[in-house]
């Protein structure tokens, strides 16, 4: 969706997500408006280039809601394709499945033979975190039903997400039953870029916060442990790489809190690695897939999960 009309929809909205939100969703704006800017914004949405011989199949929908839909990259000629399913970022309230980067991580990965899925989930004030990760296993649970549709292998899918997305892949990772939940498949893993939001009642503690997170927290401490991977992260979580920028420390720094999350995975016997990389937060999402060591670890660990 259209980062203006994203925007403009917030700051309609923004009072009631501020409110202290129930178990899963904020209160919902008027849904045929809401209905109306979301088809709008979908006209103005970017066209995503290809590959030579790749195809692309695009808004499938997952669910009901306009913003319930994804977009499936397929290699040529490849059957039984293994999956990186990608969840874009924006602060719980923007973004969409084609935003920049991800065209390089489309190039990178299916020349080596995989698929990439990128899904759009509902967005602040109407979803809240929680709500937005069951969107994002419904949306997992219905591409793998549909697998043999585009030649995709639905035991072999893979989780990955920037900012916002890294956090609700990471929420999914720890505690695998929400996926189970929503009738998927077991993933092989998890690939997350830079969330600043692993450990969430650590941030909501910090004296200065940035206004978007509590914009999607809320003031409800069992909600931010709910949210929380640090909090959710059980013995049956997926095996997990956490990317982050080394450079970032405000509000705090997201290799502090991927080592902190990665010791208690270790504690629990759950595969996980912490990746520092010297780029900004927007670099470590748009630069995946670019020719690099960067790249070329993620690729590593995902292909370990792979095969």
């Amino acid at each position: 969706m259209n980062v203006k009309v994203r925007s403009m929809l917030l700051c309609l909205c923004l009072p009631l997500a501020a409110m202290r939100f129930g178990a899963e969703a904020a209160p919902a704006p008027d849904r045929m408006e809401r209905l109306t800017q979301l088809r709008e914004a979908s006209k103005r949405e970017r066209t995503v280039a290809l590959p030579a011989g790749a195809e692309a199949v695009r808004n499938v929908a997952y669910g009901a809601d306009p913003a319930q839909r994804f977009d499936v990259y397929l290699p040529k000629g490849v059957r039984r394709a293994p999956v990186l399913f990608f969840v874009h970022g924006g602060g719980w309230a923007n973004g969409d499945k084609t935003n920049p980067g991800i065209e390089n991580k489309i190039d990178f990965w299916l020349a080596k033979g995989y698929a990439v899925i990128s899904a759009n989930y509902r967005m602040l004030p109407e979803a809240a975190p929680l709500l937005q990760a069951r969107d994002v296993a419904q949306a997992v649970a219905t591409a793998q039903r549909r697998a043999d549709e585009w030649s995709l292998d639905r035991a072999r899918f893979v989780l990955a997400g920037h900012s916002a997305g890294a956090h609700l892949v990471a929420l999914l990772g720890a505690d695998p039953k929400r996926l189970a939940d929503a009738g998927a498949q077991r993933p092989l893993g998890v690939v997350s870029l830079d969330s600043g939001a692993l450990d969430v009642p650590a941030l909501m503690g910090m004296p200065r916060l940035p206004k978007l997170y509590r914009n999607a927290f809320g003031a409800d401490e069992n909600y931010w442990a709910a949210a929380s991977p640090q909090q959710q992260l059980g013995r049956a979580a997926l095996p997990m790489l956490i990317v982050c920028s080394s450079e970032r420390r405000f509000p705090s720094s997201p290799c502090d809190e991927g080592r902190k999350l990665a010791r208690k995975a270790a504690q629990l016997g759950v595969r996980m690695e912490v990746l520092p990389e010297p780029m900004s937060h927007a670099e470590i999402n748009r630069e995946l897939g670019l020719p690099s060591a960067y790249t070329e670890a993620v690729a590593k660990f995902v292909d370990s999960l792979v095969r």
